[in-house]
């Protein structure tokens, strides 16, 4: 359960929620996570509490958030804002950011294969080396994902729970969180930012910088049971 000194969800709040690792605990690999029963009504009632002001902004490509949650979130901020889908039937909306080498993708595949139990995640224009199910791959996988960055600078490397992620230079959740907020139902609203990794530090600050709150799931519920525990409490 999460901390009674957990603050009540404003009235006028926007709500921006990671996925993995938030809402849904995070499995062995990407396809193998499961949504609890409770969570998709859960949601749909905050949707409607807040005027329609809930987004899902993930790591994850829209499509993968369309089929664990289909219909909930009215919008979609994937592949750390760089698709956006900013209502439900609207056109997905991507950055203008680098494309992706092909020949990055083969020394991936390539050093994951030293190490059973490592694969890679492609996703549009990035990729994730995942090292869950092989932990001591950890520092050779950072080493192969540096190595294949080295001279240049259109993409970043980042860290995250059991991941070394490949992604372009200029899609990040700080981008995705203020784009959310320039735009209806959104705008005029409070941000409260939710998330678990990494890389939702950059959302974490957004929703500061702009009147709202950033909680780590880890320092504020726990885990993703006690978000879904105080989502289901502050829904009703």
């Amino acid at each position: 359960m999460p901390p009674p000194a957990t603050p009540a969800l404003p009235d006028t709040a926007a709500l921006l929620l990671d996925l993995d690792g938030t809402l849904i605990d995070i499995a062995a690999t990407p396809d193998a996570v499961v949504v609890p029963a409770m969570l998709p009504p859960v949601l749909l009632r905050l949707r409607e509490k807040l005027g329609g002001a809930l987004a899902v902004v993930t790591g994850r490509p829209v499509e993968d958030v369309d089929r664990l949650l289909p219909g909930i979130p009215t919008a979609v901020a994937g592949e750390h804002g760089g698709a956006i889908r900013f209502a439900p039937g609207a056109p997905l909306e991507r950055a203008d950011l680098p494309e992706l080498p092909g020949a990055w993708l083969v020394e991936a595949e390539w050093a994951v294969a030293a190490h059973p139990g490592a694969f890679v995640e492609r996703k549009a224009r990035g990729f994730a080396l995942h090292y869950r199910q092989a932990p001591a791959a950890g520092g050779a996988l950072e080493q192969a994902a540096r190595a294949i960055l080295a001279g240049t600078d259109t993409h970043r490397l980042l860290g995250g729970s059991m991941t070394w992620e490949i992604r372009p230079r200029g899609a990040d959740k700080e981008t995705a969180v203020r784009a959310l907020m320039a735009r209806p139902p959104f705008a005029g609203r409070v941000p409260v930012y939710l998330g678990d990794d990494v890389t939702d530090e950059d959302g974490i600050r957004a929703a500061i910088a702009l009147g709202g709150v950033g909680w780590r799931v880890q320092e504020v519920f726990g885990d993703a049971g006690g978000v879904r525990a105080w989502l289901a409490e502050v829904a009703g």
